[in-house]
C-alpha cells in the first residue's frame, strides 16, 4: 500500500504555493524578499516540524519562523551586550530584565 498522507515537506511546499498570490501582491520594497526568507525559515525546520504531528501545516510553519526569530534575538542581545560591555566596561544594568532561559520544559 502507498502512503496516503503526503510528507510534511510536500505539504509545506503546497502550503507555500497557496500563498503565492499573496507574495505577488506585496509591493513595498523588500516585502517579497522578507516573505521568501520566512518561507526559507519554514523549509529549514521541515524535519523538526514533521515531528510535530499537526494536521494544520501552517502551525509548524509559524513555529519555525518564531523559533528562528527568537534565536536571532538571542544572538543580537549577546552582541549588543558585548558592545555595551566594551564601550562602558560593564554589563547593561537591565540585561537580565527578560530571562531568555525557559523554565517551562524544566518543570
Amino acid at each position: 500500500m502507498g502512503k496516503t498522507v503526503p510528507s510534511f515537506r510536500m505539504a509545506l511546499e503546497f502550503e507555500i504555493a497557496r500563498w503565492r498570490s499573496f507574495r505577488k501582491a506585496l509591493t513595498i520594497d523588500g516585502d517579497r524578499e522578507a516573505f521568501d526568507e520566512l518561507m526559507d525559515m519554514c523549509r529549514s525546520y521541515a524535519s523538526e516540524s514533521s515531528n510535530a504531528t499537526k494536521p494544520i501545516v501552517f502551525e509548524p510553519m509559524t513555529m519555525s519562523m518564531v523559533l528562528f526569530h527568537q534565536k536571532r534575538i538571542n544572538e543580537l542581545e549577546k552582541k549588543l551586550s558585548a558592545i555595551h560591555k566594551q564601550a562602558i566596561g560593564s554589563e547593561p544594568e537591565n540585561q537580565n530584565q527578560f530571562n531568555t532561559q525557559s523554565t517551562y520544559l524544566n518543570k
